[in-house]
C-alpha cells in the first residue's frame, strides 16, 4: 500500500458515501471517496461489520480501478463498516488504510447490485444487430409488419423517417469556422447537418433490414460509406465540436451493427476503423481529460456516456477489446454516480430542459443495455422517482415557469420532455406521467419545426420502439388528492405549490429555489428566487430570451441574479460567473418545508450564494409562505455587518401598474395584485424598465419587451421585507386584507382571505 493523502471532500469532487448521514434507498451502497493522483488511481475497499476489520467478518475487494465501485451482491440489513487504500503493486503489507465510515443497511430496499465485470457479458451474443433488436426479435418484427404495416407505427415511421432518405443528396462534411473561432449560427447548422446524417442511416438501415429491401439498404451504405470519408479529426471530431461529434459517432455505430451483414470486409473493416477513433475521443474525454469519476459536473461529457459508448461500444463488443473496456466505465458509472445532477428524489439541477436532454439520450442507452446486456438500470430509485420532477417543475400548461438554462425558454414543456415520461409511465405504470404526456403532445402540434427537436431526435423513431418494447398505460388525471400540494425535490433544493394542476384555466403553480449546486453548469444565480404561473398564464417569470450558450444575454442577464425574483444586496447578485468552484461555493440551502391544508411554508438561506460579491451579508433568509392555495407571502430577511440597501425584484411580460407601495400587472388571463406591507428600513422606492442591462441589443432586436420591478430599502444594516401576492384571473376583484400588530421582539401579520379565514405570520424585528 502506498501511504493514503486523505483531504476533506471539495464541493466539486465526488463525496464521501456512505457514511452515518447516509439513508441507503438500495441494496448495495454505492461507494465513492476522494481520488488520489491520476497515476495511482487504484484502490482496494474493505467492507465489514466489525470497526476492527477482522479477516473472518471482512470482504476485501481490489484491484478497483477508480474511486467508485458498486458490489455485485446485496447485503444483510445491519450495520457496516467500510475503508480504503491506495493499491500500489509489489506492495509488502497493507496498512495505510483510510478513515473508517460507517452505513447501516436498512430492510426491504431495492435491490440493485451490479454484475461483475468478468460474467457482465456472459450472455450476450457477437451476432448483428443488437442495438435495440437482436437477429430473433428482428424476425418477430418483420413478420408482424408483413401482416399490418402499422404495427407499432412503422407505416408513419417509414414515410415520414425513412422515405425523405431514399433520393436526398448526401450532406457535406461540415467545413471549419472563420478562422477556426466558433460561431453559434455555424455551430448550430453543423449539428443539424449531422442529426440529418443520423436519420439518414439509422432509419434507412433498420427499416432495410426489416424489409429486407435491397435498395433501401444500397441507400443506407451510400450514407454510411460517405460518412466514414470524413476526416474523424476534423470538424466532426470531438474537440473541434462535440455535438456534431456524438451525432456521428452514433450514426456509424447503428450503420455498422445493422448493416453489418451488407458490407464486405473490407467496408467492415473501415467503418469499425472509423467508429474506433471517434469513440476513443470520447472515451480520453470523459475518462482521462474530464475525469467523471472524480469531478461530476460536466454536462457533455455524462451525456456522451449515453449518446456515444454505449451504442458505440455494444456494436464493436467482442471484436474491439478497448470497447469492453468503456462500456465497463460507464456500466459502473450508471451504476453508482450517476445522477451527478441529482438524487434519489428524482432532482435535476440543471432544470427540466437539461433533464429532457440527458434523460432522452439516457433512457435510450438504456434500453439498449437492458436489451443486450440483460442488465436493468431503470431499477435504481432515482429513475423510478425522476418522472416527478418535470410533472411538479415544468407542469403541461406552464410557460417561463421554471429555473435554469431553456432552450424552450418561453414556450411551454417541450415535446421530448412529454416523451421523456412517457417512458417513465411505461416503466413504473404510473398514470400522472402518461397524462403529461398526452397532455403537451396535444398542445404541441409543429414540433419538427422547431430546432430543438429536430436537430435532436425523431419523434417516429421514438415511437416505434416505444411501441414495440411497452406497454400501454392509462393516463390519470391530477385531481386534488392525486398529487402532492407541495413537492419538495431535497436532492436539489427545489420546492413547487400546485393548486389545481388537472384544470389550466384554475391551476396555480409556485415554485422556489435554493440549491446546493448553486449557479455551476446550466444553473443560474437563484438561489432563493421563486417563479409564479396562474390561470393559463406566467405572472412572475424566469426573464430574458435563450439566443445560444455564451451570449451576452446568457452571461450577463439569464445567468445573474438581476434577472430573477430575488434580492440585490448594493446592487449586487450571486455569483454566476465562470469559475466553476465558485459556482458551487455560491449555493443556497433549503432548511425547512411544511405542509398542512390551507398553510403551506418554505424556509430558505443563501447567505453563501452571495459570499464572493457580498463578503459583509450575514444572512439571507427568505420564507415563502402559500396561504389558502390563494395568495404568497414573501418574508425576506437580511442582515449586513455593514448599511447597504436591498433590492427587491420581480420580473413579468406586462408593464406594472406601480402606486406607493403596490404593484399590478395584467395579463391576457390573469394578474396579479402586489403590495409591501412591511419593510423595516421604511418604504420602499418602487421603479420598473423594459431593458435587458448589459446585453447586446442585437440579440434581441424585434422580441417583445419585458418588464422589471426594482424595489429599493433605505439604507440600513438589518432588512425584514414583507411582501403579499394574489393571483387572480383577469378581471377578478380578489383582495386579501391585513393588520400589522407591532411588537417589543417582533412584528405579527394577520392576513385575511375573501372567505374570512386569517393567517398569522411571525417576523422578528431587524433591531
Amino acid at each position: 500500500m502506498s501511504k493514503l493523502f486523505e483531504p476533506v471532500s471539495g464541493l466539486l469532487t465526488v463525496p464521501y458515501e456512505p457514511n452515518e448521514a447516509t439513508e441507503l434507498r438500495e441494496n448495495p451502497p454505492r461507494f465513492t471517496w476522494m481520488p488520489a493522483k491520476p497515476e495511482e488511481d487504484r484502490y482496494v475497499l474493505q467492507v465489514s461489520t466489525s470497526e476492527h476489520f477482522e479477516a473472518d467478518r471482512a470482504e476485501t475487494i481490489g484491484p478497483i480501478p477508480f474511486n467508485f465501485y458498486t458490489p455485485d451482491h446485496v447485503y444483510e440489513p445491519g450495520v457496516y463498516y467500510w475503508r480504503y487504500a491506495l493499491l500500489v503493486e509489489g506492495a509488502a503489507s497493507q496498512t495505510d488504510w483510510s478513515q473508517v465510515r460507517t452505513f447501516c443497511v436498512p430492510a426491504s430496499i431495492p435491490a440493485t447490485p451490479l454484475p461483475a465485470p468478468e460474467s457482465r457479458y456472459a450472455e450476450t451474443g457477437t451476432a448483428h444487430p443488437r442495438l435495440w433488436l437482436d437477429g430473433e426479435r428482428v424476425e418477430a418484427l418483420r413478420g408482424r409488419i408483413r401482416e399490418d404495416a402499422s404495427t407499432c407505427g412503422f407505416d408513419v415511421f417509414y414515410e415520414k423517417s425513412v422515405r425523405p432518405w431514399m433520393e436526398r443528396e448526401l450532406i457535406a462534411e461540415p467545413e471549419r469556422y472563420p478562422d477556426n473561432k466558433r460561431i453559434a449560427k455555424l455551430w448550430r447548422r453543423m449539428y443539424m447537418d449531422c442529426q440529418e446524417t443520423l436519420y439518414a442511416i439509422r432509419h434507412l438501415s433498420v427499416a432495410g433490414v426489416l424489409l429486407e429491401d435491397a435498395h433501401i439498404v444500397e441507400q443506407a451504405k451510400r450514407w454510411l460509406l460517405h460518412v466514414i470519408s470524413w476526416d474523424p479529426q476534423g470538424t466532426t471530431s470531438r474537440d473541434y465540436n462535440d455535438e456534431a461529434a456524438f451525432r456521428i459517432a452514433q450514426a456509424v455505430a447503428w450503420g455498422y451493427d445493422w448493416l453489418h451483414g451488407f458490407l464486405s470486409e473490407e467496408e467492415r473493416g473501415a467503418v469499425r476503423a472509423n467508429l474506433l477513433v471517434r469513440t476513443e475521443q470520447v472515451a480520453f474525454h470523459v475518462i482521462e481529460r474530464s475525469r467523471i469519476h472524480r469531478v461530476p459536473y460536466d454536462s457533455h461529457a455524462v451525456r456522451s456516456l449515453s449518446s456515444v459508448l454505449v451504442p458505440s461500444c455494444i456494436a464493436m463488443l467482442h471484436e474491439e477489446p478497448k470497447a469492453r473496456e468503456w462500456l465497463d466505465y460507464t456500466l459502473e458509472y450508471y451504476a453508482c454516480l450517476y445522477s451527478p445532477w441529482g438524487g434519489q428524489d428524482g432532482g435535476w439541477a440543471e432544470g427540466p430542459m437539461y433533464w429532457t436532454t440527458g434523460l432522452a439520450y439516457l433512457i435510450d442507452a438504456f434500453n439498449l443495455i437492458r436489451q443486450y446486456v440483460g442488465i436493468d438500470l431503470f431499477e435504481r430509485p432515482f429513475f423510478t422517482s425522476t418522472g416527478d420532477f418535470p410533472l411538479y417543475v415544468h407542469s403541461p400548461d406552464t410557460v417561463r415557469a421554471s429555473f435554469g438554462d431553456q432552450s424552450t425558454l418561453g414556450e411551454p414543456p417541450s415535446l421530448k420532455t412529454a416523451y421523456n415520461i412517457r417512458q417513465f409511465a411505461g416503466l413504473t405504470g404510473n398514470g400522472l406521467y402518461q397524462w403529461y404526456y398526452e397532455q403537451v403532445k396535444e398542445r404541441d402540434k409543429d414540433a419538427d419545426s422547431k430546432f430543438y427537436n429536430y436537430g435532436w431526435w425523431d419523434f417516429r423513431f421514438d415511437d416505434l420502439l416505444y411501441a414495440h418494447d411497452y406497454p400501454a398505460v392509462e393516463p390519470l388525471t391530477p385531481e386534488p388528492g392525486r398529487i402532492e400540494p407541495v413537492k419538495w425535490f431535497r436532492d436539489v433544493g427545489w420546492v413547487a405549490f400546485h393548486r389545481r394542476m388537472d384544470d389550466p384555466s384554475e391551476h396555480i403553480q409556485l415554485i422556489v429555489k435554493s440549491s446546493s449546486y448553486g449557479s455551476i453548469s446550466h444553473s443560474h444565480g437563484d438561489q432563493n428566487g421563486f417563479l409564479l404561473h396562474a390561470f393559463g398564464e406566467p405572472i412572475a417569470i424566469d426573464s430574458g430570451y435563450y439566443v445560444a450558450h455564451g451570449s451576452t444575454m446568457h452571461r450577463n442577464w439569464r445567468r445573474q441574479t438581476i434577472s430573477k425574483n430575488n434580492l440585490l444586496i448594493d446592487g449586487k447578485g450571486q455569483y454566476a460567473g465562470a469559475d466553476k468552484v465558485l459556482c458551487k461555493e455560491a449555493y443556497g440551502v433549503v432548511q425547512e418545508v411544511s405542509s398542512k391544508p390551507g398553510y403551506a411554508s418554505v424556509r430558505m438561506n443563501a447567505t453563501e450564494a452571495y459570499r464572493e460579491t457580498v463578503p459583509y451579508l450575514k444572512q439571507f433568509v427568505r420564507e415563502v409562505y402559500w396561504l389558502d392555495d390563494t395568495y404568497a407571502v414573501i418574508v425576506d430577511t437580511v442582515d449586513l455587518e455593514q448599511p447597504g440597501r436591498v433590492t427587491w425584484l420581480m420580473h413579468t411580460l406586462h408593464q406594472m401598474e406601480l402606486k406607493g407601495q403596490t404593484f399590478r400587472t395584467i395579463g391576457d388571463m390573469a394578474e396579479m395584485d402586489g403590495r409591501f406591507v412591511y419593510a423595516s428600513s421604511g418604504e420602499l422606492t418602487l421603479r420598473q424598465h423594459d431593458q435587458f442591462t448589459d446585453v447586446d441589443p442585437s440579440e434581441y432586436e424585434g422580441l417583445a419587451n419585458q418588464w422589471h420591478l426594482m424595489a429599493e430599502t433605505k439604507e440600513a444594516t438589518n432588512h425584514r421585507i414583507v411582501t403579499l401576492l394574489v393571483p387572480m384571473k383577469k378581471g377578478e376583484d380578489k383582495f386579501v386584507s391585513y393588520f400589522i400588530d407591532d411588537q417589543d421582539h417582533g412584528i405579527h401579520l394577520y392576513f385575511t382571505n375573501e372567505d374570512g379565514v386569517t393567517r398569522m405570520i411571525a417576523v422578528p424585528k431587524a433591531y
